[in-house]
């Protein structure tokens, strides 16, 4: 072996040679060569001088004319050389190519390259290199190369690259190529010679920072969890493996095991205790993956936590991550700046935290998952989002559940839907064979056949139970008085309470009665009376609303809010400036419950809605919110005569099925709200910013303060085409600039649709002409709004404001002529 190895060099020389004096003998001495280096063992017995002769050939060998270049010989030079130098002529000669060498012929021996598995003869050769210390220069190189072998070709080719280099496919050949190179080592290891991983671990890094996690890892993965399940030797390859994956790259590595391994349990076993080795890796683990990102699915969730879980070694991490994220849910500012999805997110890390604590971590933690839970469930039930107000009571009831399991435990009252359920079942923990989808038809009839005894004797037990509640009944009959004989109750009539006539008479019932009968009788029929009784309603309009606003249930009567808030209304439209006066001046007073002032901004919307629809037969219409339209004016004698004409042909070319009488054109009514537009808005807009003794719109009160500025955006739009509109526009706008920069996201939504509303309502002239300076500021806070803010909504809405903006300035723009 040693003197045919030593037999190269001359042939090496000979063939560089006859290639660059272009001799006839070309081909002669490239077979030459070739048997050489066959003889020798192939390109591993080649020594330095050797692989830089054998360079020297290569790069002749692109710079040749077509014709000095043996056909079949030339290219199986490249094939049977030095991987690395051949892979790197070849990109050298495909991205630059000299005159006689076309890129397709590059681009044909890179295909036949990849087909014949010279990859991982490539990477075990830059293995081999490594652990004899060799350039660290040309390792990185050939790293760029091997990693960005369809980039390159690709940039080159322009779309004509053959299959084989598409990521899809390049990718997944090089996680098979990883794989024999990692056999070849756990053979060497076996063998009790020296070998090092680290190239294998650089390219496996630098593959996934480029995004290309699923192609390698749907191969490496699959692969190395059967061969790590019963073999230390594979076990401790693939720990070497990924530990030797440089930290600029672990992140991508970390997340794209967690992501494409199925269960906790195999997630351990490739990665060992690399968390409590790797300060990247736990940085990732403990903090990136659980605090800073809030993509990941909840089987994610469960896989990183489970392997936090399984070893001793890495479950002080475990109780240190609970501990991080409970401070995270407990912090006030976080609940106010944090979107909800990621709110849920650490939600569902804490329920998979605590469902693998274990009762001596729940003793030594036990106050201070106390104190956590106090001060979270706090944050979240004073948030305006009901989403975020469930995930507390979740929350703090499965910490109270875990830490009190003798005691009572908090219980709240809210809809239980399947994210609840699903949150909720996060809290039992999975054991590790649960995970695999399915099992095979053996373990199913023996789990089957175990569970049957189970059915068939609590079967026994129903059946034997039977006989003595049999008995108990036959008891219990005897004992009955069977000698007394019910009433005929059959003709009899529920007597019904008449209800009063007249107003007054109701206002004495609502205040001073004490028959229930009546008064509930009075409730159910005070809106219809009000709104018959228009004059004698206000003549006591706003004794009526006072008594209203401050009426309570004295009986269960069913719908007892929507009666009240209907009669409401109809005193409100009925008489709209003093009872809108005597709202809005409530709103702000003493001695008045938060509910209270709610129902002020329900009932002032509601008729506003009403007083802004038009009327059809003395009846207002209830049939949704419909957005103002522009009224046309009566046609000319003319334009009737040629309707008509259309409207015959249309009928008599129109088929029919049934006939009934046509629809008549809707009657057009003046807008009541326009008149009185400024009663019901100027007063709630003014003193926003006073606290009161027991009301601070601007402090701890802000849900009343999100009401209210929906409110503002519901009342600006209805007043569209009103004289007050621009006055309106113009304190709404001053109105939404001092509070743009509310921490509550229900506020930051109500601002948003205040600027949709004034931008929908204000005529488009009087915006530019009145407001200028205030718009390009407006527009430049929508933009920050549409970059920065972390509420989704508010986002969508300020992307649709600078979207109405836009529109405003097209249609102003003069149309060129």
């Amino acid at each position: 072996m040693a003197a045919a190895a030593a037999g190269l060099e001359p042939a090496l020389r000979e063939a560089v040679a006859a290639l660059e004096w272009g001799a006839a003998g070309a081909a002669e001495a490239l077979g030459a060569l070739r048997a050489a280096l066959a003889a020798a063992g192939g390109s591993a017995a080649l020594g330095e001088r050797e692989r830089t002769l054998f360079g020297a050939l290569l790069r002749s060998l692109a710079r040749a004319p077509r014709a000095a270049r043996p056909e079949g010989e030339w290219q199986r030079c490249f094939l049977e050389g030095p991987p690395g130098l051949g892979l790197c002529v070849l990109l050298e000669a495909l991205t630059s190519p000299g005159p006689s060498f076309h890129p397709s012929e590059a681009a044909e021996v890179l295909e036949q390259f990849l087909q014949e598995g010279r990859l991982s003869a490539l990477l075990w050769d830059a293995c081999q290199q490594q652990a004899q210390a060799g350039s660290p220069e040309l390792q990185e190189a050939l790293l760029n190369k091997v990693v960005c072998l369809p980039d390159h070709v690709s940039n080159k080719l322009q779309g004509k690259n053959p299959p084989v280099f598409f990521p899809q496919n390049y990718f997944p050949l090089l996680g098979g190529a990883i794989i024999q190179v990692l056999q070849k080592i756990s053979d060497s290891l076996r063998g009790g010679l020296d070998c090092s991983i680290s190239f294998v671990s650089h390219v496996l890094g630098k593959v996934c920072v480029h995004g290309r996690q699923k192609e390698i890892l749907g191969v490496l993965v699959p692969r190395l969890m059967g061969l790590t399940k019963s073999d230390c030797i594979w076990q401790r390859i693939c720990w070497r493996l990924v530990e030797c994956v440089p930290d600029r790259w672990m992140e991508a590595v970390v997340l794209g095991f967690v992501q494409r391994t199925p269960g906790a349990d195999v997630l351990s076993r490739l990665l060992g205790n690399l968390v409590v080795k790797n300060k990247k890796a736990q940085f990732v683990v403990t903090q990136k993956l659980l605090l800073l990102q809030y993509c990941h699915t909840t089987a994610v969730l469960q896989n990183l936590l489970g392997y936090l879980a399984l070893d001793g070694l890495r479950r002080p991490l475990l109780i240190k991550v609970l501990q991080e994220l409970l401070e995270t849910w407990g912090s006030s500012s976080a609940v106010k700046h944090s979107p909800p999805e990621q709110q849920q997110y650490i939600s569902k890390a804490i329920l998979i935290c605590l469902s693998h604590l274990k009762e001596p971590e729940i003793e030594s933690c036990r106050q201070e998952l106390l104190t956590s839970m106090m001060e979270g469930v706090k944050c979240h039930l004073d948030s305006s989002l009901p989403q975020i107000r469930r995930l507390g009571m979740i929350v703090a009831e499965s910490i109270s559940s875990k830490i009190n399991t003798d005691g009572p435990v908090l219980k709240f009252q809210y809809e239980e839907d399947d994210e609840a359920r699903e949150l909720k079942s996060l809290l039992v923990q999975t054991p590790p064979f649960c995970i695999v989808p399915s099992l095979p038809d053996d373990d199913r009839n023996e789990k089957a056949d175990a569970a049957l005894p189970l059915v068939l004797e609590s079967d026994k037990k129903s059946h034997t139970a039977a006989p003595v509640t049999r008995q108990e009944e036959s008891d219990a009959e005897l004992d009955s008085d069977d000698d007394l004989i019910p009433y005929d109750m059959s003709e009899d009539r529920e007597l019904k309470t008449k209800a009063p006539v007249y107003i007054r008479d109701c206002i004495e019932v609502l205040t001073g009665s004490e028959d229930m009968d009546k008064w509930e009788a009075t409730v159910k029929a005070l809106e219809s009376l009000v709104r018959k009784n228009l004059a004698a309603t206000r003549e006591v309009s706003v004794e009526l609303a006072k008594i209203l606003l401050h009426l309570e249930e004295k009986t269960c009567i069913e719908g007892f809010v929507e009666l009240r808030q209907r009669a409401q209304v109809a005193v409100l439209t009925t008489d709209p400036i003093p009872v809108a006066k005597y709202l809005t001046s409530q709103f702000y007073s003493l001695n008045y419950s938060l509910r209270q002032r709610m129902d002020i901004l329900d009932v002032l919307v509601l008729a506003a809605r009403e007083l802004s629809y038009p009327k059809s037969h003395g009846k207002t219409k209830h049939s949704g919110v419909q957005k103002p339209c522009i009224q046309l004016l009566p046609g000319s004698d003319s334009s009737k005569g040629w309707r008509k004409i259309v409207d015959e042909r249309i009928k008599s070319k129109t088929r029919r099925f049934a006939t009934g009488p046509s629809q008549g054109e809707l009657a057009s009514s003046p807008n009541e709200f326009s008149s009185v537009a400024g009663h019901f808005f100027f007063p709630l807009i003014q003193h926003f910013d006073r606290p009161l003794t027991t009301f601070d719109l601007l402090g701890e009160d802000h849900f009343v303060l999100g009401r209210l500025v929906h409110t503002l955006a519901v009342l600006m739009y209805l007043a569209v085409n009103t004289v007050a509109v621009t006055a309106m526009g113009k304190a709404l706008l001053e109105f939404v600039w001092a509070l743009r920069f509310h921490t509550d996201s229900y506020v930051r939504q109500g601002l948003l649709s205040c600027i949709s509303s004034l931008l929908l309502s204000v005529p488009a002239q009087h915006l530019l002409e009145d407001m200028t300076e205030e718009l390009l500021e407006t527009q430049s806070w929508l933009g920050d709004v549409v970059e920065k803010d972390p509420d989704g909504d508010c986002r969508r809405l300020a992307l649709q404001n600078l979207l109405l903006m836009e529109n405003l300035k097209k249609k102003l723009e003069p149309v060129p002529s």
